[in-house]
């Protein structure tokens, strides 16, 4: 058996936010020449994915937002959605895909043909609300394959990691009343900072209190004080959860390098992180989880950060 699966579809380069726009189709392009390069992909099992179906989309989002979406992407240019974000003729498509990656990725490891998998997808999905696209994100990839796992594979409790150096908002509001997925979020957080939510107050509503967990973390935060946080708050947090299966939303933004973010992660870092959530995945939930690609835009870093991260995947 293969012990990691890996998800990439050639169309999601189709996908144009505007010109000079930090998500950008070389973001991948990086990533699949850094893997061909070190020679990592012979060892995994590739695969391409099949679009998510429009009841998968609505299964998080409103079929007014999944409509909206498809029309305007029919049109076939460029349409600005507000300051950070726009699409084009094939976000729609693309879009589907990236969240179908997912799907198929859940797939994968739920039936015990692979141990775990990594979804290399375009665009992101943390930022999008139910009704929203924001933030670089249409669909919300994570959410769409949490209710993936408990609709098709009957899993009852879904852990979400969240180390994108952005708060995941989309994904917090769709189960923030809902005790069967426990959110956890670790990002950089401060006045003017995008997109100004996940407090550490912010633990979920009505049902769903004690299963959102936000780690608000200040500029300039190291390596070690995110493992510090992974083993002194998120590990017993996940042991008293006990999650069946695990989905990380996986930014490298919080990269030393990268542009948007100011945290100081390392590449070994963010090994040393995917090993801590290997870990805990092997501790509850015989280690099935997927991870899927979230932020990251410096492209050597963001390249050498997925490798680095596939590597533990695949130990």
């Amino acid at each position: 058996m293969a012990r990691t699966a890996f998800f990439y579809h050639p169309e999601y380069l189709d996908h144009e936010a505007g010109l000079n726009h930090p998500e950008r189709p070389e973001r991948l392009l990086a990533i699949m020449d850094g893997l061909e390069h070190s020679s990592l992909l012979a060892h995994l099992e590739v695969r391409q994915p099949a679009p998510a179906s429009v009841q998968s989309l609505t299964r998080i989002h409103s079929p007014e937002h999944v409509q909206h979406i498809a029309r305007l992407s029919a049109q076939g240019r460029m349409v600005s959605l507000g300051p950070d974000t726009s699409l084009n003729g094939a976000t729609y498509h693309t879009a589907g895909l990236a969240a179908g990656a997912v799907e198929n990725a859940i797939d994968m490891v739920a039936s015990g043909e692979v141990g775990n998998a990594f979804c290399a997808v375009r665009p992101p999905g943390h930022h999008a609300e139910r009704d929203q696209a924001m933030g670089f994100c249409y669909f919300n990839n994570v959410a769409i394959g949490a209710r993936h796992l408990q609709e098709r594979h009957q899993i009852q409790r879904v852990a979400i990691i969240d180390w994108d150096v952005h708060h995941g908002n989309g994904t917090q509001h769709s189960f923030e009343e809902d005790p069967s997925v426990f959110f956890f979020s670790i990002h950089q957080f401060g006045p003017y900072f995008y997109p100004g939510t996940g407090a550490a107050h912010e633990q979920g509503r009505g049902p769903g209190l004690g299963y959102t967990l936000n780690a608000p973390m200040p500029p300039g935060a190291t390596d070690a004080d995110y493992l510090r946080v992974f083993r002194q708050v998120l590990r017993p947090a996940m042991d008293r959860f006990r999650p069946e299966f695990i989905l990380i939303s996986a930014g490298f933004d919080a990269h030393q390098a990268d542009p948007l973010g100011e945290i100081e992660l390392s590449i070994e870092g963010f090994a040393a992180l995917t090993a801590q959530v290997r870990s805990m995945a092997e501790d509850h939930c015989q280690g099935r989880l997927v991870s899927i690609l979230e932020g990251g835009y410096d492209l050597e870093a963001t390249a050498a950060s997925v490798e680095a991260h596939l590597r533990v995947l695949m130990a």
